[in-house]
């Protein structure tokens, strides 16, 4: 992740108001003399009676029944404990091949490095999925368009590690339709990653050597495996994607990373994604959320902010500029598809077109993965 933020103004809150006062106790009455029930109580009591069994029963049992669904059991991607901003790449690395799922490539980085990046000395091993230096030249690609290829770029590791089960899962599903090795695909891959396709070859199943790896994968696989689903929350696309086209058809001009500005002739991260778009086209929201900028500034032109809530505590945001039209103001609620303004080419613009860019907590991310495509 890179260390530009977008500085966006927020409104500060209501200052928390004053506790109510409490009431003083009051003193403790004198005691009295019993008396006999009075008739108000003989006709009061049977009702209060009743009432108190109703309200018993209903707390045992949990309350009556209601037409409303209950997700409490439910999980969604936002509630697995992995950053974000990786959630996205896990799902597209995982894209490249029908054996492979986004919790089998999280379970695996679970399993071979916890999630930290630190550099292993003694193997040699860097980043999240713990590549070697000669692993990282077979697989590694600058698959986040940061202008480096690094094992300890967890976008370019995750894509890595992805392409490399991808072939894995490739060479045993041919020997499987050959008939030289059985079992499921997903344990003859993970087993191929820990011992190599000829280790799998040779023995014809997994191999005794590739069990322990095999379980301690297959064991972390239920805390991710809401990663397979679709976000109930997302923008209703494909799974993998939280975010629907912004304008269409989403054609490409310039993508997301370190560019030279074609007007100021400066190298730098280019944050966002350009999009091919006629004068006047119409851009809209891609997710529900609140319109939280909405003006014309030097750099961007005319330009809109959707603020569209926390991802497990990270708040996404996504911008649209050189709009040539604003329709949207802030404060404004929209949802996914929602007219927001028209392409156009004001500010540091060359030619019509929507710059379009994904911030998650402050910090710019590639669009790419986020997006719905094919809309």
């Amino acid at each position: 992740m890179n260390d530009e933020r977008l500085t966006v103004a927020e409104a500060a809150g209501p200052a928390d108001g004053e506790p109510p006062e409490q009431p003083e106790e009051s003193a403790r009455p004198e005691k009295r003399k019993r008396r006999g029930p009075g008739p108000f109580t003989l006709l009061l009591l049977p009702a209060l009676v009743t009432v108190i069994g109703v309200a018993g029963f209903l707390a045992l049992t949990g309350g009556l029944p209601t037409p409303w669904p209950d997700d409490s059991g439910s999980k969604s991607a936002a509630d697995v404990d992995v950053d974000p901003s990786y959630v996205p790449w896990l799902r597209k690395a995982a894209s490249a091949c029908t054996v492979l799922d986004p919790s089998v490539l999280a379970a695996q980085i679970d399993q071979l490095s916890g999630w930290s990046d630190d550099t292993d000395e003694l193997s040699g091993q860097k980043g999240i999925a713990a590549f070697t230096d000669s692993e990282w030249r077979a697989w590694g690609k600058d698959d986040d368009g940061s202008g480096t290829s690094s094992p300890r770029d967890p976008a370019d590791a995750i894509m890595a590690l992805g392409r490399r089960d991808c072939s894995l899962a490739g060479e045993v599903t041919e020997l499987r339709t050959e008939g030289r090795v059985s079992g499921d695909l997903v344990d003859l891959t993970l087993a191929a990653y820990a011992t190599g396709r000829d280790a799998v070859r040779k023995a014809g199943r997994v191999p005794a050597e590739a069990e322990t790896y095999l379980a301690e994968v297959r064991a972390l696989l239920p805390r991710y495996e809401a990663l397979d689903r679709e976000d109930p929350a997302g923008a209703g696309g494909a799974a993998g994607a939280l975010l629907t086209a912004p304008v269409s058809p989403l054609t490409v001009t310039s993508p997301y990373g370190s560019r030279e500005h074609p007007l100021t002739g400066v190298t730098k991260l280019h944050t966002g994604v350009d999009f091919a778009a006629p004068q006047g086209a119409q851009v809209v929201a891609a997710r529900r959320g609140r319109v939280v900028f909405a003006a014309h500034t030097r750099a961007y032109g005319n330009r809109v902010v959707v603020d569209h809530g926390t991802i497990q505590g990270k708040r996404l945001e996504t911008t649209y500029s050189h709009l040539s039209v604003l329709e949207s103001a802030v404060g404004q609620s929209v949802e996914a598809g929602t007219p927001i303004g028209r392409v156009g080419s004001t500010g540091l613009s060359t030619g019509p077109h929507l710059h379009f860019e994904v911030v998650l907590d402050g910090y710019y991310t590639d669009p790419g993965p986020w997006l719905v495509r094919g809309g």
